[in-house]
């Protein structure tokens, strides 16, 4: 049987990409585009089985995409979330859509409750008085997070993790899921929202959640932790209601355009915490993806099974056609 036509689409150099795939050995033939743009992925599709995708969402996987890959049998998403993605369209072209559902779960709860602690306790604040020669050690007025109400938006991996650390810390923690769970704490979203001190985002990009926050929602005085993706939070909302002083606080690890422009006032306003889209990103959630996608291309290509379909299609992944002399 001739090797499987596999279009690898993340943000690396193409060496280091042949050789994160090397183990896969002479089953596959590694194809990139021939430029990182819309027009290079779409002339690389035609032949392409498998698609590796792009974390960065540049080059996602739309309507036009999916009708330009007539051979395509499964798309591995080498992340959690798979918004850009045209599932609908995946769906009914059959094609089992597949993330790496955990791998950053510790990382990313790790970086929500560092950045609650950081505003709660106004760390940022403190470090640059002292670097300007100040010492207002009883003007920051920080706040335990002890005791505090938390309210996590999503209830995947991650959400159960940050429930976990938030909980360690003697905070009372409630959350809210499109998919109710038997776990205790679960509450709707309004009386999340307009009751929690720090509200946690960690919910998954789709057409239901896309502006589902409005800061103007939470109570006064709270603060909101964004970890899931910028569209979840009105982000125009947020910045007004900052203004205003009705949040004490934000820590933002995703924003509606990445990176935010220049003249973004996220960038001037204080008490905001501001990260490169990197909660997820250490050296050890980056062991556990590749670990994850090899292991999913692995059984892709053994026929076996594969994990953490998205969409709903067989995760038995079959070619296309049944001469693979076609391509």
């Amino acid at each position: 049987m001739k090797p499987w036509h596999l279009l690898a689409l993340p943000p690396l150099d193409e060496a280091l990409i042949r050789s994160l795939l090397k183990p896969l050995g002479d089953r596959v033939e590694v194809r990139v585009p021939a430029a990182r743009d819309r027009e290079s992925m779409l002339a690389a599709l035609p032949s392409a089985e498998i698609v590796l995708g792009d974390w960065t969402g540049k080059l996602a996987l739309d309507g036009e995409a999916v009708a330009a890959a007539p051979w395509l049998a499964f798309v591995q998403q080498p992340s959690v979330g798979v918004d850009g993605h045209d599932l609908t369209a995946l769906t009914a072209a059959g094609v089992p859509v597949a993330n790496t559902a955990g791998v950053s779960a510790v990382a990313v709860s790790e970086w929500c409750l560092a950045a609650a602690l950081s505003l709660t306790r106004k760390l940022g604040e403190a470090d640059a008085a002292v670097r300007a020669g100040d010492w207002p050690q009883q003007g920051l007025r920080p706040r335990e997070l002890h005791g505090q109400r938390v309210g996590i938006v999503g209830y995947g991996p991650i959400g159960v993790a940050c429930a976990a650390l938030f909980r360690a810390l003697g905070c009372e923690v409630s959350y809210w899921t499109r998919t109710p769970r038997e776990d205790p704490g679960y509450t709707d979203l309004d009386t999340l929202l307009a009751s929690s001190d720090v509200v946690v985002a960690v919910i998954a990009l789709a057409p239901e959640t896309r502006g589902l926050i409005d800061p103007a929602r939470l109570k006064q005085g709270a603060i909101l932790v964004n970890a899931a993706r910028g569209e979840i939070v009105d982000q125009r909302a947020l910045v007004a209601a900052l203004r205003a002083g009705h949040l004490a606080g934000a820590a933002l690890d995703v924003f509606e355009t990445e990176p935010p422009p220049r003249d973004d006032p996220l960038r001037e306003l204080p008490g905001v915490l501001l990260s490169p889209h990197a909660a997820g990103v250490t050296s050890e959630s980056t062991g556990r993806l590749i670990t994850v996608t090899l292991d999913n291309l692995t059984a892709a290509l053994d026929g076996r099974q594969v994990a953490n379909v998205v969409n709903g299609v067989s995760p038995i992944i079959r070619r296309k056609f049944a001469d693979s002399s076609v391509l």
